[in-house]
């Protein structure tokens, strides 16, 4: 029986701001570029009170709670504070993986400090976190990834959930489905159409109809819905992808977007460079006026060597998706991304090996 934490910085980004500007305690405080059409990175707790999240459009925003004081992110700051949350980390185990800057799961079935549970282990950290950086994190305690990440959410701010193996069986039946990591809008509504409110209600269905009504999801809804998540902590886990995107303050035309491929796709090998990763896999991403996301995706038999054959591969794929689109379609914002990383010496390795 695995015993996973999951740890889940809270309001990450604008609890860092307000940590370093205290006269912004107890207000509504939003982590985002202020333009028209920008989106919200964080909201304080107090922000959250008038509706506002990530990924909210400023715009709305500012409609919900125009009061809010606004702050232009800093992720320098913020990934070096991710940094020292990281290293507290390691001193209870080093079956670490992580989600984003703010949270990750941690395998203490086994820790360096032979703390006698996990319960234990969570609280420490979490008190270390506090000594440490001034900022709150709450835990989810559980035999698997998939009711840690519940249980860290149900307490938040700055709380802490347990759910022992014999509570499990009590606790799920009355968890709301949207609860569900991986349950989106689309997934929510067709389970409303179904009259599935609860897992509980989603456990009384067979695995065939689960796969009938969601696909290859539905076996995983069958699973989750009894609890069963068999995912180990994946402590190898690279970063799964480096990307930019940039949102237009005016929607434009597919022809209208040369400069701004050439000028993100600098950006994202830059990134790569810094890092010193290369790269497979290359991916554009659109986002029509009406929010309608599009995405093209290649993977390379070996590693991109040189900007301009990175270069080349994103124009070639915006070239095979123009006759795809509409030419009518204006867009909103546009992206590139790479996955399928490695570090460079790595692939140095490789290729003296062959």
């Amino acid at each position: 029986m695995r015993k996973i934490v999951h740890i889940d910085m809270d309001a990450f980004y604008a609890s860092v701001e307000i940590r370093d500007q205290p006269d912004l305690r107890g207000q509504p405080v939003v982590v985002a570029w202020d333009g028209p059409r920008s989106v919200i990175c964080a909201a304080s707790y107090e922000a959250r009170q008038f509706g506002l999240r990530s990924a909210m459009s400023v715009a709305r925003a500012k409609q919900l709670c125009p009061h809010a004081i606004y702050i232009t992110p800093s992720f320098d700051k913020y990934r070096e504070v991710s940094r020292q949350v990281h290293d507290i980390f390691h001193q209870y185990t080093d079956l670490i993986e992580p989600l984003s800057l703010d949270e990750a799961y941690l395998d203490v079935t086994r820790n360096f400090k032979n703390l006698p549970t996990a319960t234990d282990v969570a609280q420490a950290i979490r008190a270390e976190i506090f000594a440490q950086t001034r900022l709150t994190a709450s835990a989810g305690v559980a035999p698997n990834k998939f009711l840690a990440k519940i249980a860290s959410d149900w307490n938040k701010p700055n709380g802490l959930c347990v759910i022992k193996p014999s509570q499990v069986t009590q606790f799920l039946p009355n968890l709301p489905v949207g609860k569900i990591p991986g349950v989106g809008q689309v997934t929510l509504q067709r389970m409303q159409i179904l009259n599935i409110q609860t897992v509980g209600e989603l456990a009384q269905h067979s695995q065939a109809e689960l796969a009938h009504h969601f696909g290859r999801y539905g076996y995983r809804l069958y699973d989750l819905a009894r609890g069963i998540d068999e995912r180990p902590v994946n402590a190898s886990r690279e970063r799964q992808q480096i990307s930019k995107e940039t949102t237009f303050s005016e929607d434009k035309f597919l022809p209208e977007l040369g400069e701004h491929w050439h000028h993100l796709a600098h950006q994202v090998w830059e990134q790569m460079q810094k890092k010193q990763m290369s790269a497979r896999t290359v991916t554009i991403k659109l986002k029509t006026s009406q929010f309608k996301t599009i995405t093209r995706s290649v993977t390379y038999s070996s590693h991109i060597p040189h900007y301009t054959e990175f270069q080349a591969a994103v124009l070639l794929m915006i070239e095979r998706l123009t006759p795809e689109l509409n030419h009518q379609l204006m867009f909103r914002l546009a992206g590139v991304g790479v996955g399928e990383l490695a570090l460079q010496q790595q692939q140095a390795q490789l290729r003296l090996l062959e």
